[in-house]
């Protein structure tokens, strides 16, 4: 699976971003998309993830302010993240955990895209 994550970029505090990926290849089913994200200096962590069911799980730091959605018939998947704060500044990646035809059942992460929310 090859996954391409865009829409980072600079935002005041308080400010919105919504970030994309797009996955392709040979996908028979995506089961699980998730974003992480890695704070300057710190450990990636779980920010969102949406399971094929819909239901969504999100950090704690991000909740009432991040929403996760997916497209499932375009395999695409969306992080809406309001009243941003200068510690969600990070490289957020997106991740999957698929069923396709040339890996069987394994998770893939895409490229990483920065997210900078100035004070």
């Amino acid at each position: 699976v090859q996954l391409q994550a865009s829409g980072g970029g600079l935002v005041q505090a308080g400010g919105s971003l919504r970030l994309s990926c797009a996955a392709s290849g040979n996908i028979f089913r995506i089961y699980t998309m998730g974003w992480y994200r890695q704070p300057p200096g710190k450990r990636r962590e779980l920010v969102a993830a949406v399971e094929i069911d819909d239901s969504t799980n999100y950090a704690d730091s991000v909740k009432g302010r991040f929403t996760i959605s997916a497209d499932k018939a375009k395999n695409t998947g969306f992080l809406q993240m309001n009243s941003l704060r200068p510690e969600d500044t990070a490289i957020y990646y997106c991740t999957v955990h698929a069923h396709t035809e040339s890996t069987g059942f394994a998770d893939s992460w895409g490229q990483g895209t920065l997210v900078t929310v100035s004070s």
